[in-house]
């Protein structure tokens, strides 16, 4: 990867939409004060607890999927 790339980008732009929203809700689920734009006064402790949150939650559906075929 080349420095003008970001690791942190959507492969599918039309899912960028998508996975924001989804953030925004785990945000709010988890009680932490998220908004659009800057976030730069969150902890890493709050910003990872929507990351990790995220991925449990789209492992837990991706098996979800998997199990009723």
């Amino acid at each position: 990867m080349s420095n003008n790339q970001s690791s942190n980008r959507t492969e599918v732009p039309q899912a960028k939409e998508a996975l924001d929203k989804f953030k925004m809700e785990v945000a709010s689920e988890l009680g932490v004060p998220l908004k659009n734009g800057y976030n730069g006064d969150l902890t890493s402790a709050q910003t990872g607890s929507i990351g990790g949150e995220m991925v449990r939650q789209m492992i837990k559906r991706q098996e979800e999927e998997m199990s009723n075929r």
